[in-house]
């Protein structure tokens, strides 16, 4: 076996379709958020950050970094271990009170990242409920079908958002059997919201358990951020809530919430929570204080919401291909891998400007895209130069999803 070539040939079959990732090399600089400093060969540059998950700008708040600091200056760098096995810290214990409050759960179960609780909650979940079957929406995230994939067991997956089809689904199955349905509030990359009280009247209706992925909602909807089911008013109708501490609330980490026995029985079987290093005391201690702040202050709320709606509205004006939504993301398409590319290399390179392309497997070929995140932070100026950029390199660079359907 010629093992050098089989990875040689991934990567040129990567290459070949104009996908291959390149990481840009930034430093974000404190207290200046949205700015970042780009590390490449010819130097050190100023960029403007526009895809960062850190959506409120909460990794840069004072009563966040304050947190970690003291953290470190009390008890030091590692948790020391397994959360079994020394890696329990009271810092955890106050970031899991503080997520069941949040979401007026029982209990709350925290892991090294969603991607790991998604992964391992619904595998193991699984596991637990002999015989379950899982009915996923199409479009979850990568994480809830690893999991799904992981637990072995049946799964159907209904079309996206459709609670008609949903039903149909629910309608077949036995009512004694056991049913997970899972899906997410805000879908990352299209920013579609999932009619989450209707999902759950169906899952009451025919005995189905409700497994919700809030990972772009936490922090950035509902009264005191809980996601768009305490928005809505559902929280209670939801069984299990997946979240992340890495986006909304800036720092990083996942969890889960859920009833005691839920939140126990997973903590008990499920392999990534027992087997991992839990998270460095400093990072659970800053996001206690980003999610306390968040639970009192609606201010970074209302102007991300008013930054996302006045983005879309200047990108629209100026002739951009704005892929409409009700959430907060910014989904611009582009339709091709290699002018998808091309359209970001110059951005960064040009205008300084930082926006990494959006390629399959994250979406589906076809529908590359620029994603847009704006946060609280970025100025009308910001979006100035950002529209002034797009619409040059639009005019340079004209490959749409469409145009490219016309010339086939």
């Amino acid at each position: 076996m010629d093992y050098a070539r089989a990875f040689s040939d991934a990567l040129a079959r990567i290459h070949s379709e104009g996908r291959y990732r390149v990481f840009a090399d930034i430093s974000r600089t404190r207290g200046a958020f949205p700015k970042a400093m780009r590390h490449d060969p010819e130097g050190v540059r100023d960029v403007t950050v526009w895809c960062s998950n850190d959506y409120l700008g909460m990794g840069q708040h004072p009563a966040v970094l304050t947190a970690m600091h003291e953290a470190i200056d009390k008890v030091g760098a590692g948790s020391g271990g397994t959360r079994n096995i020394s890696g329990t810290t009271h810092y955890h214990v106050e970031l899991e009170a503080e997520l069941a409050d949040l979401h007026q759960k029982e209990a709350a179960l925290v892991f090294t990242s969603a991607f790991v609780a998604n992964d391992t909650t619904l595998a193991t979940l699984q596991k637990l409920l002999p015989g379950s079957i899982i009915l996923s929406d199409e479009k979850n995230h990568a994480s809830m079908i690893a999991g799904i994939r992981n637990g072995g067991g049946d799964k159907t997956v209904f079309a996206h958002n459709d609670v008609v089809d949903l039903e149909r689904k629910l309608a077949a199955l036995p009512r004694e059997r056991p049913k997970i349905i899972a899906f997410e509030s805000v879908y990352s990359m299209d920013g579609t919201i999932a009619p989450i009280a209707a999902i759950c009247a169906l899952a009451k209706k025919y005995g189905a358990l409700t497994y919700l992925d809030e990972v772009h909602a936490v922090g950035m909807y509902g009264p005191r951020g809980g996601g768009i089911a305490e928005r809505d008013g559902v929280m209670g109708e939801v069984d299990i809530i997946n979240g992340t501490l890495a986006k909304g609330f800036g720092v990083m980490g996942g969890y889960i919430s859920g009833s005691r026995h839920i939140c126990d029985a997973i903590r008990s079987y499920a392999p990534g929570f027992i087997f991992t290093t839990s998270l460095a005391p400093a990072i659970a201690a800053g996001a206690v204080a980003s999610i306390r702040h968040l639970k009192v202050s609606g201010l970074e709320r209302a102007r991300h919401q008013e930054r996302a709606r006045t983005l879309k509205r200047r990108l629209k004006n100026a002739g951009l291909p704005v892929i409409d939504n009700p959430s907060h993301i910014v989904p611009v398409l582009v339709g091709d891998p290699v002018i998808c590319k091309r359209v970001t290399d110059m951005l960064l390179d040009r205008h300084g400007i930082y926006v990494q392309p959006i390629n399959y497997p994250t979406v589906l070929k076809g529908t590359e895209r620029l994603r847009l995140t704006p946060t609280p932070l970025h100025t009308d100026a910001d979006m100035d130069r950002l529209c002034a950029a797009l619409s040059a390199l639009w005019a340079e660079c004209p490959v749409s999803l469409e145009q490219k359907r016309a010339a086939e």
